[in-house]
């Protein structure tokens, strides 16, 4: 059958659509900007098209979709602003229902939260708002709701962890004793795949969560359990939500605006209510230490599908990437280093593609570690995101502090964009060039400024520059994976 994925790009669409794809379907990705949207792998299946389209604005209908039978909803503007979120989401609602009911579709499906409290969160809140307008359509309506996903990339999965490998002993707010009921990200897709055209979940909405319903403090030392560390956690009632906001944003790779956002929901309880779909639907529920274990092991096989950081909430600001996927040149500094390719192309390529996270830079990585900790410092994102995978670079993915313009291997170009704060726009080019029957590295830093402050901010840090863009070029030709290169 034929089906439309809203959020094709995000952290559930990109684990839902290979199972949809290996169960027969066809599949419409519908995502804002298809540049971000991979080519390679499974994205490259005969049964995959794109949709492009923007539901914050009016999406002109397009023959590509009439047939479609059913439309998954995986939209969410948690992060998107701290003020208006809500009517954002309300938005996004009412424009993909006046799209969907110009096709052919027997059946929406929303993944939601988990609402069952009186006193909700504005992001829970909001998200039971949307839950309403879908349901007003008049259009067969299946509502999955779920608290903490856990999984490899997971939000949630990368904070908690963050948390229980960087801190020994954790003074922590009172929201910690909050009750949630985690939910593997497995039986999350099978859940979302097991009520695909069932007509009796139509009209039906459905809380779903693991076997253990555990406070956030219990998770922690639970996850610290399976990776074998010993962790001491103390709260304190005297933690506001603004100092325990800073306090994930400090510590964890979240962003401010994602950090207010979580600690409002974390104060709410979020346990879910019996219903069928677990018997219906023949689901074994996964254990929280089994779903943490299963995490670990796609992360130590290099095999993490898709992560939250790699989605633009994960910046400190909102970009379009085709804002700035063109260089500009007037107005601009520049630092250009060339280098001689005297060795087999794959492996300087293999070297690009490898930048960041844990192979690093090429060179200096403690300036690099000190300049991530001055833009945390500042509100920015810093370093720790880190990459999604080793060796594979897509466009729309996150590298450290840098996100990825555009990564075409083919025609041997990564372009990445700086989401660090500064006083100006930056972008980091690696090209391989022909000159006759020779190769050549060209590396290109581009830095426009904002001002007086933009200027001075680049002839501060020109003679670091120096060191760093020349130890990079010339590492990123030389270093040979398993044997080590100078400067790293």
């Amino acid at each position: 059958m034929k089906i439309l994925l809203t959020g094709a790009s995000g952290y559930i669409g990109k684990r839902l659509l290979p199972v949809l794809i290996g169960q027969g379907h066809e599949v419409v990705c519908c995502i804002r900007d298809k540049e971000r949207f991979p080519t390679d792998g499974v994205y490259r299946h005969p049964n995959i098209s794109v949709f492009e389209a923007d539901f914050l604005e009016d999406v002109p209908f397009s023959d590509a979709i009439r047939d479609i039978v059913a439309a998954y909803y995986l939209i969410h503007s948690m992060s998107a602003n701290i003020s208006d979120f809500e009517a954002l989401e309300a938005v996004a609602a009412g424009n993909f229902i006046r799209l969907v009911e110009q096709t052919e579709v027997k059946q929406i499906i929303y993944l939601s939260g988990i609402t069952n409290e009186e006193k909700l969160s504005r992001h829970l809140a909001s998200r039971k708002k949307v839950e309403l307008i879908l349901n007003r359509s008049g259009i067969p309506f299946t509502c999955i709701k779920a608290g903490i996903i856990v999984g490899s990339g997971s939000a949630s999965f990368e904070i908690i962890r963050d948390l229980v490998e960087k801190l020994p002993i954790m003074i922590t707010p009172k929201w910690l004793n909050t009750r949630s009921q985690p939910i593997a990200i497995r039986n999350v897709l099978e859940y979302l795949t097991g009520v695909l055209l069932r007509e009796e979940t139509f009209n039906n909405s459905y809380d779903i969560g693991g076997p253990d319903v555990l406070s956030y403090k219990e998770m922690l030392l639970q996850f610290a359990e399976v990776r074998g560390l010993k962790r001491v956690i103390i709260t304190v009632p005297v933690m506001t939500p603004r100092l325990s906001s800073y306090w994930l944003y400090f510590v964890t790779s979240t962003s401010y605006k994602l950090a207010i956002n979580l600690v409002n929901s974390m104060k709410v309880e979020v346990v879910a209510k019996e219903n069928r779909l677990e018997k219906m639907l023949n689901v074994r529920p996964i254990h929280y230490k089994e779903a943490v274990r299963l995490a670990f092991q796609k992360m130590e096989q290099n095999n993490v599908v898709s992560s939250w950081k790699d989605s633009l909430v994960s910046s400190s600001f909102d970009n379009d990437l085709l804002e700035h996927i063109h260089v500009p040149c007037d107005g601009c500094f520049t630092d250009k280093r060339e280098k001689k390719i005297d060795r087999d192309l794959d492996g300087v390529l293999d070297n690009i593609w490898s930048i960041g996270g844990k192979r690093g830079w090429y060179y200096g990585d403690w300036l690099w570690n000190i300049r991530g900790f001055m833009d945390k410092m500042v509100g920015g994102v810093g370093l720790r995101r880190g990459r999604t995978n080793e060796h594979i670079i897509n466009t729309g993915d996150t590298l450290d502090f840098w996100r990825v313009l555009a990564a075409d291997k083919q025609n041997r170009r990564l372009l990445l964009y700086a989401e660090m704060k500064l006083p100006g726009e930056a972008w980091l080019e690696f090209k391989v060039v022909e000159k006759g029957e020779e190769q050549y590295l060209q590396q290109t830093a581009t830095f426009r400024p904002k001002g007086l402050l933009g200027r001075l901010y680049w002839y501060s840090v020109l003679p670091f520059h120096f060191f760093i863009f020349e130890g990079m070029a010339e590492n990123l030709v030389h270093y040979r994976a398993g044997v080590g290169g100078a400067g790293l």
